[in-house]
Order: C-alpha cells, then sequence, then structure tokens
C-alpha cells in the first residue's frame, strides 16, 4: 500500500516553541495569539449561516496510562467533528492531532485538512493532545502526574481515538485514516504513520523537527539567514541594523544601575535589571521578538512581519548610531500591543515561580507542560530553528518531502488568503498532488485492482 508522510517545510524558521522560560514563553504566548486569531476568523470568502456555525466538543475517555492494564484511571480528551463534506462511510478521515497547547473547533473547519476534506468527501477530525487546553486529566499538573505526559502517551491516545471514532462516528474499517499536525503535532503525526501503518494510512507533517541533534550549534546561521533574505523583506543592512540593536542594549547593560533603570523602562522589563539572570532574561525575550517575526512572518495576526522589523531598524531619523536601538524600542511595543501584554520580559525568580504552578489554568498556553517534555524526552533547551531538524529531501517514493522557499513556521496549514505567495499556492499543490496519489492508490487495492 502506497504510504507515507509529505512535510511542507518553511525554510525561515527562527526558533521553535521548545525553550525552557521568559523567551520560549513570549514565542509560545505569540503561537497562541496567531493560532486564535486564525480559528476565529471567517471560514471562507463567503461563508452562508451554516458554514459559520463550529461544531460542538465532543469528549473520549482515554486510559491515563495505556501502557498499564492494572491501572484503570482515565481522562477526557477533547476532540470536534466536521462531517459537512463526508460523502460515505468508507471516505478518508483527516485527523488533525493537538500539539503543545489548547485546539479548538477552527482545526476542523478552518486550514489545510478543512480545505482538502471537499475533494475527497473526508470526514475532518481534531483531537486535543493530553494535558493541554481542557484536557487536562484529574490530578493537576504536579510531577508524579506529569509522568503521563510524554509523545509516547499521545501516540497512544491517537491509536485509541482511530479506533473509538470509527466505532462512534460509524466509520468504514476500510477507510483511509490521515493525519495532519504542525511542529510538534507534525512529529506526532509522521510518528503515527510510522509506528501503526496498519491504522494510520499516510500522514502529513508540517514543520515537523524529527531529527535529533547533540549540541545542536544552526541556530545562529539560520537568525542571519532570513534577516539578510531579501524575499521577505530583509538585507544585509537588516542584520546590520539588528546587531547594532543588540549591541547598544548590552553596552546599556553594562553602563551602571543608571542606565539599566533606564533601559528597564524602555524596553519593557517587568524586573530590576541588576541581576544577572533577570538581564539574561530580557536579552532572551527581545531574542524571541526577533524569531517571532520571522516564526510567523506573514501570517495573519503576527504583530510583527520581517519586512516591518528591518523597517523599524533601519529607519534613518536622525541618522545616529541609536537609530536601530530606536527601532528595537519601538517594535518592542509593537509587540506588546499586539499581545495585549504590559512587559516583554519578567524576572527569572516570577518565571520559575509561574513554572511552579500545579493548578490547570484555563487562559494557560502549557508552559509547565511542555518544559516537562522538553526535559524528559525532546532536550531542546534552548530555542530551535525547526526546518534544519526536519527531514527536507524524500526518503523513498512513500516519504516525500516539500520545502516551500519564504514560508514561515506551519504556514501551509493556515486558511489560504488572497495573498498567498506562489510558493506557498505551489506547495499546498504538491501535497494535494502527493495525497491524490496515495489515495487513488488506495482506492484501487481496495477495489481489488
Amino acid at each position: 500500500m502506497a504510504a507515507g508522510r509529505a512535510l511542507g517545510l518553511g525554510p525561515l524558521l527562527l526558533l521553535s516553541l521548545w525553550g525552557a522560560s521568559a523567551p520560549a514563553s513570549l514565542l509560545r504566548r505569540l503561537g497562541e495569539h496567531v493560532r486564535r486569531l486564525r480559528d476565529s476568523s471567517s471560514p471562507g470568502p463567503n461563508p452562508g449561516p451554516a458554514a459559520a456555525a463550529l461544531p460542538a466538543e465532543g469528549w473520549l475517555q482515554q486510559a491515563l496510562d495505556p501502557f498499564n492494564a492494572s491501572d484503570g484511571r482515565s481522562f477526557l480528551q477533547r476532540y470536534w467533528v466536521n462531517d459537512r463534506h463526508w460523502a460515505s462511510r468508507d471516505g478518508p478521515v483527516f485527523l488533525h492531532l493537538g500539539g503543545e497547547g489548547s485546539l479548538g473547533p477552527g482545526a476542523v473547519m478552518r486550514g489545510h485538512p478543512a480545505a482538502l476534506a471537499p475533494a475527497w468527501g473526508a470526514l475532518v477530525i481534531g483531537l486535543e493532545h493530553r494535558f493541554y487546553g481542557l484536557s487536562i486529566p484529574a490530578g493537576g499538573l504536579d510531577t508524579a502526574q506529569l509522568r503521563f505526559l510524554s509523545s509516547r502517551h499521545a501516540l497512544a491516545d491517537v491509536v485509541s481515538a482511530r479506533l473509538a471514532l470509527s466505532r462512534l462516528l460509524n466509520v468504514s474499517s476500510s477507510s483511509p485514516w490521515v493525519c495532519f499536525g504542525g511542529s510538534y503535532a507534525g512529529s506526532l503525526a509522521a510518528w503515527a504513520r510510522l509506528k501503526f501503518p496498519h491504522l494510520i494510512f499516510a500522514a502529513v507533517a508540517s514543520s515537523a523537527p524529527v531529527r535529533a541533534v547533540l549540541d545542536f550549534s544552526a541556530y545562529n546561521e539560520v537568525v542571519s539567514r532570513s534577516l539578510t533574505s531579501t524575499a521577505i523583506g530583509g538585507s544585509p543592512e537588516c542584520w546590520a541594523a539588528a546587531s547594532s540593536a543588540f549591541a547598544e542594549v548590552a553596552r546599556r547593560l553594562r553602563a551602571g544601575e543608571a542606565a539599566r533603570a533606564a533601559l528597564r523602562a524602555e524596553l519593557g522589563a517587568c524586573a530590576s535589571l541588576d541581576r544577572a539572570e533577570d538581564r539574561a532574561e530580557l536579552l532572551g525575550a527581545l531574542q524571541a521578538l526577533v524569531g517571532g517575526a520571522v516564526q510567523y512572518d506573514g501570517q495573519a495576526g503576527a504583530p510583527l512581519s520581517v519586512r516591518r522589523l528591518c523597517g523599524l531598524l533601519q529607519a534613518r531619523g536622525n541618522g545616529s548610531r541609536l537609530a536601530p536601538y530606536r527601532g528595537l524600542r519601538q517594535a518592542v511595543q509593537v509587540v506588546l500591543h499586539g499581545l495585549g501584554q504590559k512587559c516583554l520580559s519578567f524576572s527569572r525568580a516570577e518565571t520559575v515561580a509561574q513554572l511552579r504552578v500545579t493548578e490547570p489554568q484555563v487562559s494557560s498556553v502549557g508552559d509547565r507542560q511542555w518544559l516537562y517534555q522538553t526535559c524528559t524526552e525532546f532536550g531542546f533547551w534552548d530555542a530551535d530553528p525547526w526546518h534544519v531538524l526536519s527531514v527536507t529531501q524524500a526518503l523513498g517514493p512513500s516519504v516525500s518531502a516539500l520545502l516551500i522557499p519564504s514560508a514561515s513556521h506551519c504556514l501551509d496549514m493556515a486558511p489560504e488568503r488572497p495573498s498567498d505567495s506562489p510558493n506557498l499556492r505551489l506547495g499546498r499543490q504538491s501535497i494535494f498532488q502527493q495525497l491524490r496519489t496515495w489515495l487513488r492508490v488506495d482506492t484501487r487495492i481496495r477495489a481489488g485492482l
């Protein structure tokens, strides 16, 4: 059976959401902000009343420890179903996997899986990851409870959900299931296909970091290449301006208490900058601000694009050496306003205190849970560019790879927009063609041809 995964990967992925403290927290909030705006946007250019209605959430009872048959504890996992295009019970099922954050009904109504559904009469299902969003087991987020949080557990949930939803929704046993996911969820989609080929027919893994690299050091190279890319509004001059702005920040941090106090006010640091660890928090947050401009470049809801960042950094003003620094200050205000935050960085002590909270927070983006996963499983303790850790060349006829020039993080999964680049449109079309090839072969096999 011809099946595999098509990887839609953007070459401009500066920073991941995998870091451990305030810098990663800023990126996670940027990602959540973009996702929420995307999910609340119109599902199409001319949505009718029926299209505007979102599906109700469903709940699956899942084993807390699927690897211990004597443990009878369970939790409820959220899911959503879009059956508006489902043509027959033996049609394909597109399973959109959630990752390290909450999922919502927009996962089955908007974006790439939903856009592909009409062509095949597919059923679209969204499955929230355990321990994120509202799919948090009773008992909270203490360390003893978090031992049931891993990609291994998440994959077991995929299998259990695949079997339970097939029965619940009366899906034919011959229906091909295709997993979709972006970022960490993209890794889950690829791994689900690899580990359970008898249940998962294919996977589309967008911006999925599936390679393990010890002492990963390619970050600065990707940063430099992205800021100098004219395709997204960068230039060598922009890179030089960013370097000048950060050099000025470093100079002021060394200049004494008065200079640090002024810097704190100008750059939106909530904490005093007298402690080395709090100065590191500010520098990391500024780094994440630049990374976020690249990671979500061109995406609806992103407060800062590379083009706008470079415009601020290179504003001529009075031509002084402080112009790039002033541009960085303006970029900070743009991001803070866009996210509705009063501070860019907090004290290290406050960051640690927030990470120690074990009660589930409805508005949380899952920082404690994700820190646990990175420390116990992935080891991405710094910010990493995604595509360098992804598969960017085909591994065989059933494992194809796609690198979309000038595409930001998981952009191929976002809803289509008139402003989408030709490269992005071509990339989505390539994924469509690959799925068509796989699904046609599956149809012929089922028909005995």
